[in-house]
């Protein structure tokens, strides 16, 4: 039976979608095998098996999902614009290597780059699926102009729904950090920087656009003060809080060294642990960690390509998600994941994790899609507005093709999803508006943006060689 909510005007413009699998991804993990999608507005006004619900006034647009999966779209909860014009550097190198390698060519990023980057990263992931997007953006070059402008006006006109987590460094090499000297802001300038862009951009209501999140980057490249005073910051506004953590073998000796305790215990001594926190990687977590992220809500975005990519090894999601650990996925920057994609993380995130203890045992495809969606909703604090396909929620969703070459004999559509080839977005909607139709952007071009893309990319190659 069609769940269903009482539309607050007869004029409200609505969408129709029928004759689709569907994978709501709610509480149950209810699926229908045919079912429909009505949106009114900006929100879901039905979902359910079999037809729509006669007699619905002002419909504008009927969909035919015949071949079909509808499920909620991908919320990424983790990843760096701006290296969209570094990608396929150092690419043999792990994580400390990795940036210090590459830390001198992003230390001369600016606005125009930051723009270019952010629309090409946004652009490849929303024609994948992704209709929220998180970004750690923490690399302010003096002088550059306004970076966080450009990254919300380039999600603006992707379309996609944005967390900008506001990042900091003030630990450069000096400070026994990883960073450039030039590379890193002051701390009070950090924290000025971090207050300006949530009381200029955060928008706390309901179905908001474009999130504000107190970010510091990494223990090796922040100051334990810019730590709990950016923690005293997010609380104080009401925002949430992102950093880096347990990622390498590196970073646990770096911080038994330099603090005399591990990450987790750091963070929690620090005031970063908690139902309004979440951080990235998390492979080298003991039980111990996973027990103290559990008990405060914490939570982890899961990055498997990246963390392949850089050899930090595999995160231990399955006793995670047992320990009732908040955990979703995420790209990381395309420096480290030079694909850019979400959705090929259902998959690498089920594959990689079937490579550890729990072999195949470790992940199912509905949990990959529930990483994918709910779980990075839970991650961002979004769960109520986003994630699943439940009436009241926002229409953020995506038709997935599944019945071409690349998926027509595999039986079960979300098998289909998670276990085949990327699978082509008929539609994906945000705030039910279309931002991909057929498998292009609908709000963008595709080829504007890779041209310009390139250029600024070929223009930081050409200033960071200058020197």
């Amino acid at each position: 039976m069609a769940a269903s909510a009482t539309p607050d005007s007869a004029s409200t413009q609505r969408i129709v979608i029928e004759n689709c699998a569907i994978a709501t991804v709610d509480a149950d993990d209810t699926e229908y095998a045919t079912g429909h999608v009505v949106v009114a507005g900006n929100t879901i006004e039905s979902v359910g098996a079999g037809p729509a619900p006669t007699g619905l006034a002002n419909v504008v647009r009927r969909i035919d999902g015949t071949g079909h999966l509808a499920t909620p779209g991908l919320v990424n909860t983790h990843h760096h614009f701006y290296q969209w014009i570094t990608r396929g550097l150092a690419t043999d190198h792990n994580l400390f290597n990795w940036l210090v390698a590459l830390y001198p060519t992003w230390a001369r990023i600016d606005e125009p780059m930051v723009h270019a980057a952010a629309q090409g990263s946004l652009a490849m992931m929303a024609r994948g699926g992704v209709t929220t997007a998180s970004d750690h953006h923490y690399v302010f070059p003096r002088g550059a102009g306004d970076l966080v402008g450009a990254e919300v006006r380039a999600a603006a006109e992707v379309g996609v729904r944005f967390t900008l987590a506001r990042g900091s460094m003030d630990r450069s090499e000096k400070d026994g950090g990883l960073p450039p000297d030039f590379a890193v802001e002051t701390t009070e300038g950090a924290l000025l920087g971090t207050e300006e862009a949530i009381d200029r951009y955060h928008d706390a209501s309901f179905g908001s656009m474009v999130h504000i999140a107190a970010a510091p980057c990494s223990p090796f490249s922040i100051s334990t003060e810019l730590l709990r005073e950016g923690a005293a910051l997010a609380r104080r506004k009401g925002v949430r809080m992102h950093t880096h953590g347990s990622e390498t073998v590196e970073e646990e000796k770096f911080c038994h060294e330099l603090f005399g305790m591990g990450p987790t215990d750091y963070f929690e001594s620090t005031g970063w642990l908690g139902e309004d926190v979440w951080m990235a990687h998390c492979v080298h977590m003991n039980d111990s960690d996973i027990e103290a992220f559990a008990r405060t809500g914490t939570g982890v975005a899961h990055c498997p390509s990246s963390n392949a990519r850089l050899a930090a090894g595999i995160a231990r999601v399955p006793d995670m998600l047992k320990a009732g650990v908040p955990v979703g996925l995420g790209v990381d920057g395309t420096a480290s994941n030079e694909s850019g994609e979400l959705h090929t993380e259902l998959r690498n995130a089920l594959l990689i994790n079937r490579l550890g203890a729990h072999r195949e045992s470790a992940l199912t495809a509905r949990q990959a899609l529930r990483l994918g969606t709910y779980g990075g909703a839970r991650v961002l604090g979004r769960a109520d507005e986003i994630g699943s396909l439940e009436v009241g929620k926002l229409a953020d969703l995506v038709l997935w093709k599944l019945d071409g070459l690349g998926h027509s004999t595999i039986a079960d559509p979300v098998t289909a999803l998670v276990f085949g080839a990327a699978a082509p977005v008929t539609l994906s909607l945000v705030n039910g508006r279309p931002v991909v139709e057929g498998n292009h952007l609908t709000r963008v071009d595709e080829d504007t943006i890779a041209r310009n893309a390139r250029a600024e990319a070929q223009r930081l190659a050409r200033t960071a060689a200058a020197g």
